[in-house]
């Protein structure tokens, strides 16, 4: 689909060898948790997915589309403890107020930064957020529920999907394109993000959010104009057939008489 899209360039996946049962029990072991059952057959089918794509304008290809699942390797803990910090260094657990009411009405309780959750980064979506794997649930014991939530640059959460699957499914409907996720944020895309969303518009259950607004200055741009060749034919101009001398002596003497009697007449007047 992404390669006969026009102006598609470089659709590159790289292909990743299963992961190893024994590197995903040595994971549970070591984070005290057992990863959810689609996401642990994810793995021993491929140790993470990568896909992106490029478009073309003016013989210059642009990096546009990035799909990102970390390998079991790099599904680190949000906000761990390293030992490069500082002993008095703020951490992400100062962030946490227990003033703030969670979970009322229909919205789902927010994970915590602290050790009520756990939390784990699938994506770093190229420093616009993080989509991560929260066990929200992990005193006494950490529950083997989990789910997808979305953190965004200024450290708000939002709810993405309970299950892998369906965040997989997500991921690839909506194609990689930039600040995907904040389509399902209060706040929605940014209006660059939403220039290639008109272009390259996903298929998603998810249309109240991703419509325009009326007194939206957002272009409607036609892919197959922009990429069109700008090869453009020559045109030649011809020049105008020379007059005599004399005929422009006579032209221009015929053309200061009038403007005299012209400025007579207005004296007149």
């Amino acid at each position: 689909l992404l390669e006969t899209s026009p102006g598609v360039a470089e659709v590159t996946f790289v292909e990743k060898e299963p992961a190893e049962r024994h590197t995903i029990i040595s994971w549970e072991q070591k984070n005290s948790c057992i990863l959810p059952e689609d996401l642990k057959n994810f793995y021993l089918m491929t140790d993470g997915f990568q896909m992106t794509w490029s478009v073309k304008t003016d013989d210059t290809l642009m990096p546009l589309g990035s799909m990102v699942i970390n390998s079991v390797s790099k599904l680190c803990r949000l906000g761990g403890s390293s030992m490069y910090t500082l002993p008095n260094a703020p951490t992400l657990a100062d962030l946490e107020d227990d003033t703030d009411e969670e979970g009322n009405g229909d919205k789902p309780e927010k994970p915590h930064f602290d050790s009520r959750s756990l939390i784990f980064e699938l994506d770093s979506c190229n420093g616009n957020g993080k989509v991560c794997l929260v066990y929200k649930h992990a005193k006494p014991v950490v529950s083997p529920d989990t789910e997808i939530w979305f953190l965004d640059r200024a450290l708000y959460w939002h709810f993405l999907t309970k299950t892998f699957t369906a965040y997989y499914r997500l991921l690839i409907t909506h194609l990689g394109l930039p600040q995907w996720q904040y389509a399902f944020t209060s706040y929605g895309v940014s209006p660059q993000a939403k220039q290639w969303f008109n272009m390259y518009k996903p298929i998603t259950i998810n249309t109240a959010l991703l419509s325009e607004e009326a007194d939206s200055f957002v272009n409607k741009l036609d892919p197959n104009k922009v990429f069109k060749s700008k090869n453009k034919t020559p045109v030649i101009k011809k020049k105008p057939p020379s007059q005599p001398v004399g005929s422009q002596k006579s032209h221009t003497s015929m053309a200061s008489s009038k403007t005299s009697s012209l400025a007579g007449n207005s004296s007149r007047k």
